[in-house]
């Protein structure tokens, strides 16, 4: 498959170039492409931790077993007493313990609406968890009016248990497609959340709406007097459907991952990582691809043909020496753990990247940074766009060559 990825820089676009990913000549592109998605599918193998796999550099590491045969799970997040929270898309937080993935759900959310990509999505917890045992989860659902909405809500954690359910931001736009729902704490310990354009890509532009924007909320869902914009929730706008938001260890600048257009709404492709600023314009509709327009912002990278950025994370651990402050990606549609690098001494350009894992585990979905120095991910092969093996879907974790 011929892949398209554009490097952009703050102060200029360095020329188009194909990535080593290959270029199958007299193959046209889409026949290439199914190809590619059918052999992937078909020699998927039983996990072996002991098969070594390297970056570019020849950095080695290798894959290990967590957790399988979960339905879908689309976030992870880690207690301080050592214990894993999975969200899986039909509405189950699932919990991963002493190294076993507990029988019975933690929660089954009655009012999630699992459909298309909606469904259960984010979990994360709020940072003084220890004492107050505070998590958010977002979720599709309907309104009282039938209407397709996402909403966050806050709940305690105590003894495996979920209570005192608090709606924290409801009524986001939503629908089959473009969710968005990434939610997480920033370094200035406010909340934030991606939203996707619902389907309806004008609401991206449209301040009024939640719909297409990356929000700023405190944490019990109240506006901070800081926003950029005063009196709204927006950080910023002009999103598709960004599902990564994270946060450089260093200059504490946010990057985010999005998914361009899918063909129905503009030329397939246009995969986005993006830096990302308080009050700016990202753009979409009105630009995409390698489009450039006055006041919006293009992104540092990226990518044609889709391949699908659903998560987004900066590995700030050593145990896996190479990896520290890069930035990792789960690429659904691309079937690979996607790494970048960025230059010193900013951060805010790419100085290289590269598609781990291509094709081995089939679609991933999140990935997040463990508290024992390894960086975990999820496999995401039972959500009807591929074939799943016998024990997908997968919580799985990289873990050094020695």
């Amino acid at each position: 498959m011929h892949i398209v990825i554009c490097p952009r820089g703050r102060r200029g676009r360095p020329p188009c170039l194909p990535s080593p990913q290959g270029n199958h000549k007299g193959l046209p592109l889409l026949l290439a492409a199914l190809l590619f998605l059918f052999i992937s599918a078909c020699v998927r193998a039983e996990v072996n931790s002991a098969t070594v796999y390297r970056t570019a550099s020849g950095f080695g590491f290798r894959v290990e077993v967590v957790a399988q045969k979960l339905e879908i799970p689309w976030a992870l997040a880690f207690t301080p007493d050592g214990r894993i929270f999975v969200t899986e898309r039909p509405g189950r937080l699932r919990v991963i313990a002493n190294g076993q993935l507990k029988p019975e759900p933690v929660a089954t959310i009655p009012d999630v609406l699992s459909v298309g990509e909606g469904g259960l999505m984010a979990v994360v917890l709020e940072p003084g968890f220890t004492t107050n045992h505070l998590l958010y989860l977002s979720y599709t659902a309907r309104s009282p009016t039938g209407a397709i909405i996402n909403r966050v809500v806050r709940y305690r954690e105590e003894h495996g248990a979920l209570s005192e359910q608090t709606v924290v931001l409801d009524n986001i736009p939503g629908a089959q497609f473009h969710d968005g729902c990434r939610v997480a704490f920033g370094p200035d310990g406010k909340l934030y959340v991606t939203t996707g354009d619902a389907t309806k890509r004008d609401l991206a532009q449209q301040m009024g709406s939640l719909a297409g924007k990356i929000l700023r909320l405190n944490p019990d869902g109240t506006i901070p007097a800081d926003n950029p914009f005063p009196g709204s929730p927006v950080y910023t706008f002009g999103h598709r459907n960004a599902q990564g938001l994270d946060w450089h260890p260093v200059t504490k600048t946010a990057f985010s991952t999005e998914h361009g257009p899918s063909g129905f709404d503009g030329p397939d492709g246009g995969d986005e990582f993006n830096l990302i600023q308080a009050g700016k314009n990202y753009g979409w509709p009105v630009i995409h691809h390698e489009q450039t327009h006055a006041g919006m912002e293009a992104p540092l990278l990226s990518f044609t043909p889709a391949i699908a950025p659903a998560s987004g994370v900066f590995y700030q651990g050593t145990r896996l020496s190479q990896f520290t402050n890069n930035f990792f990606f789960g690429a659904v549609r691309g079937q690979h753990l996607h790494r970048v690098v960025l230059a010193p001494p900013d951060f805010t350009t790419v100085q290289s990247h590269e598609a781990l894992l291509q094709g081995v585990f089939g679609r991933i979905r999140e990935v997040v940074a463990g508290p024992d120095g390894a960086l975990y991910f999820t496999t995401s092969n039972r959500d009807g766009r591929a074939q799943p093996g016998p024990n997908d879907d997968q919580v799985l974790r990289i873990v050094p060559e020695k």
